[in-house]
Formats: C-alpha cells, sequence, structure tokens
C-alpha cells in the first residue's frame, strides 16, 4: 500500500513539472523577429515566439533597452500578441535581452 501511494505521488508530481514547464530554445545572439506569447510582469519576463517557432524566454535587466517608435519606453507596455525586433546575448543556456523593439 505504502509503495502504491508514493509511486502515485511521483508519477503526480513527474506530470505537474511536465504539464507546467515552458518548452524554451536557446539561440545564438544576434537580432530575431517575432510576437510575444507571454508577459510575466512580476519578473520582468516575456516570452518570444520567433519567426521560426522558436521560443525565447527573456528576463530583461536593467540595461536591456525597451523602445516603441524610437521612444525608450516602460515594460508596462507590452502584451501579448505584440510584434517585437529583440536583440539577444548568448550566456550560456540563457539568453541576455540587448535591446527590445515594438513594432506596431
Amino acid at each position: 500500500m505504502k509503495t502504491k501511494i508514493v509511486n502515485t505521488v511521483i508519477i503526480a508530481v513527474t506530470f505537474l513539472f511536465f504539464a507546467c514547464g515552458e518548452s524554451t530554445d536557446v539561440v545564438e545572439s544576434g537580432t530575431y523577429l517575432g510576437t510575444i506569447q507571454e508577459v510575466e510582469s512580476s519578473k520582468t519576463e516575456i516570452y518570444v515566439e520567433t519567426e521560426d517557432n522558436q521560443t525565447l524566454e527573456l528576463y530583461f535587466t536593467d540595461q536591456t533597452e525597451l523602445t516603441q517608435n524610437g521612444n525608450e519606453v516602460d515594460f508596462s507596455v507590452l502584451q501579448e500578441g505584440m510584434r517585437v525586433e529583440v536583440e539577444v546575448k548568448r550566456e550560456g543556456k540563457r539568453l541576455d535581452p540587448i535591446s527590445v523593439k515594438v513594432l506596431e
């Protein structure tokens, strides 16, 4: 009985881990066009789906430049569905956003 309960808990935890996890890609440093799929304001983080169907997870830093129509804007303007151009620098398995331009 105890083994059955332990197995059930392990299966449930494994399922939750995979069901809740975001599948993201690590790309080379460069500039990419895409669409914002998710905005996590509390983490100043966005997920961008690129034109070649890769998902980029981008945590903004104090150095990330965010612009719209050539003007610097606040993170709060970002919304799901917005088209953006992102310049990223690859640091190991992490992508640091250098700049994000809102194209709308």
